[in-house]
């Protein structure tokens, strides 16, 4: 922790709700304190701000308030924040440029917001720019309670986030062996969905929670509350108060090397950074239907929260591992007798992303997909088991029967979710008939072993929302 966020911790434990907080003038840096006065507030002045701002952020049993910004001057607070401005292309394959211009980082309405805008350059091609700003070196801590409460814009290829980054990326590595926090992204076209996500590791290993509101609600109809908690050796994530994802198992090496010392990488101080990107790798880019006049991420307000203190004292738990069934089968309920729900979390999940639409059920030892729009991406519409006992050096034998309404493709994989998604068993395509076939594949686990294996039915974007059913569906280890 920086010797900032030591001297906040220590005056909020013996402060009162009247307290002026990260604003006040007592905790400024030098640099931060050389601006020009004709662009602020009297001292004096800003000083009643904060005390008014810092009475009106709410008060939470176990913690102190680290720093906060409501948004509610006129103009972006540099004591906080810095502009990251940076190229078209400068990671994801992302379209937009970062600038520096009050056109896409302005504080209005008590708001902060991040607009995207679309122009034309010089040789008549679409350009886009837009705003990121981050706390680094001027907000950095180790460990916390971060709560963004933010409305995203909805629009193919917009793609907003609120995450952090270690304030010393070399420590442990570049990225992603330094770690990475992602307390909210969505994506313009799903607005629906919002995932909270870490990154580490070499091999690169990541753990993403999906949550998703219901009754037609989106994220870009109104604001929500998005929220990590950070610890020693567990993060929690939640969404307007309802925790959805939680990680306590990840490591950082150098290829070649030892891992280091767990709870490492995520025991340095960390950064947040606030940013809309237009495009890029993960949301596609944009296209006739994205409305620019709206492609606006509101951020009401960002509150860091701390303990007084933490242990340290951490161990990485160890890695349980599922039995398989009394007959051998690594899936559960893999032959489809129980009618389970596909929503919950046990067992076998459908899934729906990217424009994909359709539904399915389990009916007389049958799992039935219906799709109604086959989505933009294979995994568009998608039934998973995840949790599967994956050991390095072992082989396995995958097997199922699978047919159609219509002669169309499926692809079957077995995939790593928490460990950069690489595929055991590698994306397979299939090509169903309107008979029933079986199917049999083997593989060899060469990774390290993985207590989160994935089977994957990918049936999106393969030119077809014909019906599918697949039923008895086994993964056995063979190893002799």
């Amino acid at each position: 922790m920086t010797k900032r966020a030591k001297l906040i911790v220590g005056l909020a434990g013996i402060m009162t709700l009247g307290m002026t907080g990260c604003g006040s003038n007592d905790t400024k840096t030098t640099e931060a304190t050389t601006v020009a006065t004709s662009e602020v507030t009297t001292e004096a002045e800003k000083t009643l701000v904060n005390q008014v701002e810092d009475a009106d952020v709410p008060q939470i049993d176990g913690y102190n308030l680290l720093w906060h910004d409501e948004f509610n001057g006129d103009k972006l607070d540099f004591d906080i924040w810095s502009y990251d401005p940076h190229a078209p292309g400068w990671t994801n394959a992302e379209l937009q440029e970062y600038t520096e211009s009050e056109e896409n980082v302005f504080v209005k309405d008590g708001n902060l917001t991040l607009k995207a805008i679309k122009t034309v350059d010089e040789n008549g091609n679409d350009y886009y720019t837009s705003g990121k700003v981050k706390t680094w070196k001027k907000q950095d801590f180790t460990y916390g309670k971060v709560v963004v409460r933010a409305k995203v814009p909805e629009g193919q290829g917009l793609w907003p986030a609120a995450w952090m980054m270690p304030t010393e990326e070399s420590k442990y590595g570049q990225w992603p062996k330094c770690g990475e926090i992602d307390i909210m992204e969505t994506l313009g076209n799903q607005t629906e969905i919002a995932y909270g996500t870490i990154h580490y590791g070499e091999p690169h290993g990541e753990q993403q929670g999906i949550y998703t509101l219901e009754n037609g609600a989106k994220f870009s109809d109104d604001f929500h509350e998005f929220e990590v908690q950070w610890e020693p050796g567990e993060m929690r994530f939640y969404i307007d108060g309802n925790l959805y994802h939680t990680c306590n198992d990840w490591f950082t090496a150098v290829s070649g090397e030892d891992e280091k010392p767990y709870p490492a990488p995520f025991n340095q101080d960390f950064y947040v950074q606030l940013n809309l990107a237009v495009g890029g790798t993960w949301p596609g880019n944009p296209d006739s239907t994205t409305n620019f006049d709206n492609a606006e991420y509101l951020i009401d307000y960002v509150r860091v929260y701390q303990k007084p203190e933490y242990d340290t004292n951490v161990k990485k738990p160890e890695k349980v591992f599922r039995e398989p069934t009394e007959d051998g089968n690594l899936l559960y309920n893999g032959d489809f007798s129980e009618a389970e729900s596909l929503d919950d979390e046990e067992n076998w999940f459908f899934l729906l992303f990217e424009n994909g639409q359709g539904s399915a059920k389990i009916e007389n030892g049958e799992m039935i997909i219906t799709s109604e729009a086959e989505g933009d991406v294979d995994y568009s519409v998608q039934l998973v088991q995840p949790d599967l006992p994956m050991y390095k050096g072992h082989k396995y034998k995958v097997s199922f029967e699978a047919k159609a309404s219509e002669d169309r493709k499926m692809i079957a994989c077995v995939s790593a979710p928490t460990a950069g998604w690489i595929r055991y068993f590698k994306d397979t395509t299939l090509d169903l008939t309107t008979e029933y076939q079986t199917y049999e594949y083997e593989f060899e686990m060469t990774e390290k072993d993985d207590n989160n294996g994935r089977m994957e039915f990918n049936m999106g974007h393969k030119g077809s929302t014909a019906e599918i059913r697949i039923k008895n569906v086994r993964i056995e280890d063979i190893t002799e």
